[in-house]
């Protein structure tokens, strides 16, 4: 019955996505929904498109693990993420009515810049998707009985999510995403009451977890400690600004205040509801300590799963399963259409600058399919977490695409050298540390990106601004020396004039 109930929901949804794709006649319709968003389906959107997989499976059982230190990435970087754009990032964005982030870095640095910041956002793009993906086999094998394989429910998943996507792009997602959060809230709720009233109440499972430690936030003082901490806050938190799908939700308003204030709200609703799958997962070790155990080492992330699908009625079954289908839909709808569309504006289209908008919107459908095969056979061989995978996906883009982005707005002496010099610095120093196991003596590889990549655009700026002053004096000397020799011979002339 619940595997009817869950089959149920996902083909009403797929069609309610089909619906939606009347809407798109253009690659504008396609990539931003034409900018006619309402603010309600702004802040559902961008809810939605966060609220993954890892926020109702990986935070909860790293939550378990680690406590409330170990989720420092994920909700709270994650959710300042998105309220740092609200509040500086979507009204300057917003009035350079772009179709994707890669258009402004070739708008503020050029060519070169706008590629390589595309194939960084890209390849970022891979980590998340593939966590949908992989939770998607996981959820299928789940309200299967085992029926369903993973790696079939992954190719189940991807393949009816990419059918209102291809057709429908940002509409059919905004769409959706509305009737997700919905699903979400109400199902998240439910759930809760149901387990809360299982463990003895909410005030009951709070202070349980509170005498275990794990609400102990900051880290020991010590500097490794604390350089961790502030790492894995900052990757998530600065990474995952300069990314397609967030400029989507963006560009995506009907007018700059929604596109401000949509995702401020929609990042604030992510991290209030952020805390209901850890309060449900918690609760899984007052009721059931002995399953607990038994997979908190192993696999982690089936503990939720599996105290619904052993604790709860079935009504209460359909609710969790059907918020938590929802999260992972909507996050892997938005995460396949933003790295196909900025891929295919800002790759493609300058190589073939003759496409007309009709066939650049084909082009953009025939990417999105592409991606969608490349990324579940991605999530089929990949071995972390679900977590670790999305935690994992923005160390490129921090490294290689946030300092250009935001010395491109605020910092007016930023030169294209710069942002090259940047993006290479960036990404050469996260190399280096990862080659060398990781870490350096103090700094992990993400940290040591960024810093590199703030030097190396400070460097590259200014050093060619200083060879140009150098110049321009260099010349003004010269000039002057000249003048001097001219104003010498003509006054030595007069002299001898009067001597004659």
């Amino acid at each position: 019955m619940l595997l009817w109930f869950v089959l149920a929901y996902w083909l009403l949804s797929v069609a309610i996505g089909l619906i939606a794709a009347t809407r798109v006649h253009n690659t504008r319709d396609f990539a931003v929904a034409g900018r006619h968003l309402p603010f309600y389906m702004v802040t559902a959107t961008v809810f939605a498109t966060w609220f993954g997989s890892e926020a109702v499976l990986g935070v909860p059982a790293t939550f378990l693990n680690e406590g409330l230190r170990g989720v420092v990435a994920d909700p709270f970087g994650s959710s300042m993420c998105l309220i740092l754009v609200g509040l500086f990032f979507a009204a300057p964005l917003y009035r350079m009515n772009l179709l994707t982030i890669g258009d402004f870095y070739k708008r503020r640095y050029g060519r070169g810049v706008e590629v390589l910041t595309t194939l960084a956002i890209v390849i970022s793009y891979l980590g998340w998707v593939g966590a949908q993906i992989s939770a998607l086999g996981l959820v299928f094998n789940v309200v299967s009985g085992g029926e369903i394989g993973k790696v079939a429910g992954m190719w189940i998943g991807s393949g009816t999510i990419l059918v209102y996507t291809l057709f429908g792009g940002m509409w059919a997602v905004a769409v959706t995403d509305l009737l997700q959060m919905v699903i979400i809230v109400i199902g998240m709720l439910w759930i809760g009451g149901e387990v809360s009233g299982m463990a003895g109440g909410v005030g009951a499972v709070v202070g349980h977890a509170m005498n275990e430690g794990k609400f102990a936030f900051f880290p020991p003082p010590d500097a490794r400690e604390i350089i961790a901490f502030v790492t894995a806050a900052v990757t998530m938190m600065f990474g995952s600004i300069p990314q397609q799908d967030v400029f989507q939700r963006v560009q995506s308003a009907k007018s700059e205040r929604i596109a401000v204030w949509g995702s401020v709200f929609g990042g604030s609703l992510y991290f209030l509801f952020a805390f209901v799958p850890m309060f449900l997962a918690y609760s899984a070790t007052m009721i059931d300590p002995e399953m607990v155990g038994r997979l908190i080492s192993s696999d982690s992330q089936m503990i939720l799963p599996e105290l619904v699908l052993g604790r709860a009625p079935l009504f209460a079954q359909v609710m969790f399963f059907g918020a938590l289908l929802s999260a992972i839909k909507s996050c892997a709808s938005a995460t396949l259409l933003a790295p196909s569309v900025t891929f295919t504006e800002n790759i493609l289209k300058p190589a073939m600058p003759h496409l007309t908008d009709r066939k650049l919107l084909l082009w953009m459908r025939l990417v999105t399919l592409t991606f969608t095969v490349i990324v579940t056979f991605y999530a089929m061989n990949s071995k972390a977490s679900i977590f670790k995978m999305v935690e994992n996906a923005y160390q490129v883009t921090l490294v290689a695409a946030f300092v250009p982005l935001v010395c491109g707005l605020y910092w007016r002496q930023a030169t294209n050298q710069g942002a090259l010099v940047s993006i290479f610095c960036g990404l050469a120093g996260w190399l280096a540390v990862h080659l060398a196991g990781g870490e350096s003596p103090f700094i992990p590889a993400p940290l040591a990106g960024l810093i590199a990549g703030v030097v190396g655009m400070i460097a590259g700026s200014l050093v060619k601004q200083f060879i140009h002053h150098d110049i321009h004096v260099h010349d003004r000397l010269r000039h002057g020396h000249h003048a001097a020799d001219a104003h010498g011979v003509a006054h030595e002339g007069i002299g001898a004039v009067h001597r004659h």
